[in-house]
């Protein structure tokens, strides 16, 4: 990966070359054979869990490094060039421990916490209903009280880490209305609790998403995360974050792209001389990398406002959506670059191109995040810098 970056420490620095390193020595060789046999990743994720990177953004006294944002997102990005599946990997399980790391009590953080941030054990996140995508209060997957604890029955869908992980941060109904959707931390396995089989899909073939079935899986009250009725704010402000993550992989996925890009067309010849030194080419490539750069100066700003307590909902809507259309972009004319060999599977391009759709799609679609952007834009006073709470989406 040809990035010079900034980083806020010393530290910050050589957590990221240590990433770097490990995606070009443990990552990069494995991604095709990898996604072309769907074999996930567990042990490069323990792996990686052992080496601190799952803890980054989490304090150390909960097990975590306590580094900024931007650091982790940086070190996501070199993840995700050289294995796209498990940067992603990475950005869910971060994004699965937040309710716990956030909203849990110091007992349930020094129950769960130092097997999840030190890879030992692998987190999923399940909000999305096959009826209610991004819509979560039209959720219907309820928790019955018990004689102790609850009763979750119902279904979730498009689960990533689906039959694989070990806990599931799971939202589900308690009440009626928007006010009535809480938080679980739901153990793997657990009586009642079946997955559906892996989704066929376009690309992350390594990466399992499945369906999540309960039927009457009993949790204890410790498993409740935050108050019961506060599951909307944990959801939405845990896919604030989730987003930066989102837009940090698709930046790491299509610099992967664009070096692959650069790097044909400086040995690809034609007509006697490289097609890098033909104009048009240039200019594309030219295109490409500003739009990378553009992509990660807006995952950048989203997380350094996050790291100074600042509300970031639009922030990460922004760099979601744009990182995430420019990703789509960006492999697309890596294809293009490459001509024919671009359509084969020879090259890396097509999986590249293959990979990126998705991202559009989950941690809310990008017409979603459209939506976030107008509705934070319209709540705004003119000349103002709005003040909207962190996790307000809608």
């Amino acid at each position: 990966m040809t990035v010079d970056r900034l980083l806020p420490t010393e530290d910050g620095a050589d957590l990221v070359e240590l990433a770097h390193e490990i995606a070009v020595a443990e990552l990069a060789p494995c991604a095709a054979a990898a996604e072309a046999a769907g074999q996930f990743p567990r042990e490069k994720l323990r792996m990686l869990g052992e080496a601190g990177v799952l803890g980054l953004p989490y304090p150390e006294e909960l097990g975590g490094s306590g580094q900024p944002y931007e650091v982790y997102l940086q070190v996501l990005e070199e993840l995700a060039s050289a294995w796209m599946t498990v940067g992603l990997a990475v950005s869910v399980h971060v994004m699965s421990l937040y309710p716990l790391a956030t909203f849990g009590t110091g007992s349930q953080r020094a129950r769960y916490l130092p097997d999840l941030v030190g890879g030992q054990r692998l987190g999923a996140y399940a909000l999305s209903e096959a009826q209610a995508g991004s819509d979560i209060a039209g959720m219907t997957t309820r928790a019955e009280r018990a004689a102790e604890g609850y009763d979750i029955s119902g279904a979730k869908a498009w689960i990533t880490h689906g039959g694989v992980a070990d806990f599931y941060t799971a939202f589900v109904r308690t009440g009626e209305d928007e006010s009535g959707i809480s938080c679980f931390h739901l153990p793997a396995p657990a009586l009642g609790l079946t997955f559906g089989a892996p989704e066929h899909k376009m690309g992350l073939n390594a990466s399992p998403t499945t369906a999540l079935y309960l039927d009457a899986v009993h949790v204890d009250d410790d498993q409740l995360l935050g108050a019961e009725g506060q599951g909307m704010k944990i959801a939405l402000a845990a896919l604030d974050s989730g987003r930066l993550g989102i837009a940090a992989c698709a930046t790491g996925l299509a610099q992967a792209a664009l070096d692959l890009a650069v790097g044909y067309a400086k040995e690809r010849v034609q007509f006697g001389r490289p097609i890098a030194e033909l104009q048009g080419l240039q200019f594309l490539l030219a295109e490409m990398a500003a739009a990378v750069d553009t992509a990660r100066a807006c995952y950048l700003q989203g997380a350094r406002r996050r790291d100074a307590g600042l509300s970031f909902t639009r922030d990460a809507a922004v760099a979601k959506m744009v990182a995430t259309d420019m990703a789509m972009r960006v492999t697309t004319d890596a294809v293009q670059v490459l001509g024919g060999y671009g359509y084969t599977r020879d090259f890396p391009a097509e999986r590249y191109m293959r990979e990126a759709k998705v991202t559009q799609i989950f941690e809310g679609t990008n017409q979603i995040q459209r939506l976030v952007i107008g509705r934070q834009l319209l709540r705004t006073p003119v000349g103002g810098s709005g003040g909207i709470p962190p996790g307000s989406n809608s």
